[in-house]
């Protein structure tokens, strides 16, 4: 319950989640040195922390995650998953 749905980490905003192996995101992972990431494991792409605006809505357009590492300063996330807002 409550309207923190974020458990696993850092709620985060992102333009787009794909996975690690897509050609772009990997591109952008081993410029940022990441590597030995999962091809399945979702990244969230140029992100910003989320932030719950009352109840019924947030200051995120764009997709809603729940990120584990976050530690790029927002260019990408790691371990992302979506989160329902609407809940």
């Amino acid at each position: 319950g409550g309207t923190d749905q974020c458990n696993t980490g850092s709620a985060q905003c992102c333009q787009s989640v794909q996975s690690a192996s897509t050609p772009s995101v990997a591109s952008i992972l081993a410029t940022l040195g990441i590597v030995g990431q999962g091809a399945t494991v979702p990244v969230g792409v140029t992100c910003s922390p989320l932030t719950i605006v009352g109840a019924s809505g947030t200051s995120c357009s764009a997709q809603p995650v729940c990120c584990t590492n976050d530690s790029f300063n927002g260019v990408v996330a790691l371990g992302c998953t979506p989160i329902n807002l609407n809940l």
